[in-house]
């Protein structure tokens, strides 16, 4: 297994905005940090909970049909860079989503958010189960996929807190940057 790659990957689509980051920016903004918090704790377990799904499911499916792999490849890889199109093109002058900024609503937005599906559905097989399969490595894998997520969306609420000048004055660079890292993370799944 090649643990570089895994982890770029892992902390390239965690950290590069998605529905839950942006979430969490409109939160820190409109709410508070208090409020981000509350929510981030939310999307954390649901995180956690899609992994260990994931996890499971994956173990069944590869067992059944090893070539579901590569069509979860594809469609990662694809989405991924549908996701770098969009924040390249967002129009960062039009306001952000209203959140409420509760632990339930930053849970059940992880279940309803695509990108996060997707990925909790690829890592796994990607980059655990061709290597390692035992129960073990699998929690480990779990559990350090999760403190990856957590760390980012933790990232995003300081970020909101204290760099909200500094982005509203690059945020076209700011865009560009996270859609080149999500383009990166396409080309990572195939490494």
């Amino acid at each position: 297994m090649n643990i570089t790659s895994f982890l770029l990957y892992c902390f390239i689509v965690t950290f590069t905005p998605g529905p839950t980051n942006i979430v969490i920016l409109s939160t820190v903004h409109n709410t508070g940090t208090k409020k981000a918090m509350e929510y981030t704790y939310g999307a954390t377990i649901a995180f956690c909970f899609l992994l260990v799904i994931s996890a499971v499911l994956n173990t069944i499916l590869v067992t059944i049909i090893p070539k579901i792999l590569i069509v979860m490849q594809i469609i990662g890889s694809f989405y991924m860079l549908y996701l770098a199109y969009q924040v390249y093109k967002t129009d960062t002058t039009k306001p952000t989503v209203n959140q409420s900024g509760t632990f339930l609503s930053g849970f059940l937005l992880q279940f309803l958010n695509p990108k996060v599906v997707l990925f909790t559905m690829t890592v796994i097989p990607t980059y655990i189960m061709p290597y390692h399969v035992s129960m073990t490595a699998v929690t480990i894998s779990v559990i350090a996929i999760t403190v990856i997520g957590f760390l980012a969306f933790i990232t995003w609420v300081l970020f909101g807190a204290l760099f909200k000048v500094f982005l509203q004055k690059y945020q076209k660079f700011v865009n560009v940057l996270m859609a080149l890292f999500l383009a990166y993370s396409a080309i990572m799944i195939w490494m």
